[in-house]
């Protein structure tokens, strides 16, 4: 649960899967929790849908038109100064993905991704794709 006086800032994230691996990129410094990997996305405006906010979010870190499908997993994780609600999506990518903040960005089998320092807030979510079956990656597309 999350405190009444704590900031909650909802977030969306893309899981895009291509031949078996997965985009990821490095959280750029001076920003929270740098240095981390993590799926591509961001913060919600308000007023913003997921599938717009993800859209968007592709669009201007990584050049790519989003094509948002099904809710894969939904958290909440608190930090010391607020709470994320993270919604992580299945979506597939139209174009090439470039780091367009010049952020590092892999693709990364599911393997690797237990190698890599995610935020804690994406704990289960690693868990979900190392441990559980592998999804289609048209699957839950709306």
């Amino acid at each position: 649960m999350t405190a009444p006086d704590r900031r909650v800032i909802v977030v969306v994230a893309a899981i895009v899967e291509e031949d078996g691996r997965f985009l990821v990129t490095r959280r750029l410094r001076g920003t929270h929790l740098a240095g981390l990997w993590e799926f591509p996305g961001g913060k919600c405006a308000p007023g913003e849908t997921h599938q717009a906010c993800l859209v968007r979010e592709m669009a201007e870190e990584l050049g790519v038109q989003a094509i948002v499908g099904g809710e894969l997993l939904r958290t909440e994780h608190t930090y010391a100064t607020h709470t994320v609600r993270l919604h992580f999506r299945r979506c597939h990518i139209a174009g090439r993905p470039r780091a367009l903040l010049n952020q590092e960005m892999r693709w990364v089998t599911r393997e690797q991704l237990r190698s890599l320092e995610f935020p804690p807030a994406d704990a289960e979510l690693i868990r979900l794709l190392v441990e559980g079956p592998p999804f289609a990656p048209a699957q839950g597309l709306d």
